[in-house]
């Protein structure tokens, strides 16, 4: 097997026994396989094609096409993470950094237009910002999983200090 070979089947084989470790007992058949790396498949590739179409066949001139490079490579990304831990409802949030991502590689390869940095700040804060709230309410709901355990306290906590208000105000 020569050395390209098997610096490509190497990691695939190494991601594929991760998550067939992972996974437990899943049948792997043809559909198994395009329902869990359908992004590793479709959508990361023309992001990486793209990267390679500036870098070695335009010869870092066409600088447009680091956008819809840099937002496909993200969204792929994304997606395949996602889908491997099925965690669509934190990783939402990464399209719009994803967004932002295809601006910085325009703005960073091209002309360094400073007025990109605003769009690209806002994406990435929003982004950030909405990663944060949702992993915090995941880790949360998480915690607070058995609803009527968390209720409970809440209402004894609510009568001690109804109770410890009821005896402060009748001393005085």
């Amino acid at each position: 097997m020569n050395m390209n070979r098997s610096a490509f089947l190497g990691p695939i084989l190494i991601l594929l026994g991760v998550f067939m470790f992972l996974k437990g007992e899943i049948t792997f058949s043809t559909g198994t396989i395009f329902e869990y790396f359908w992004p590793t498949l479709f959508v990361i590739p023309v992001g990486v094609f793209f990267h390679w179409l500036y870098f070695f066949i335009l010869q870092r001139r066409g600088v447009g096409v680091l956008v819809p490079g840099g937002i496909l490579l993200t969204a792929g990304v994304i997606c395949q993470i996602s889908m491997l831990f099925d965690i669509w409802h934190l990783m939402w949030p990464g399209f719009m950094l994803a967004v932002a991502v295809g601006l910085f590689e325009l703005y960073w390869f091209g002309g360094r237009n400073k007025w990109l940095l605003i769009p690209i700040n806002i994406l990435t804060v929003m982004s950030l910002l909405f990663f944060t709230i949702f992993s915090i309410g995941s880790l949360f709901s998480g915690i607070f999983h058995n609803q009527p355990i968390f209720a409970i306290v809440l209402i004894v906590a609510g009568l001690a200090l109804m109770f410890m208000r009821g005896r402060e105000t009748s001393k005085y």
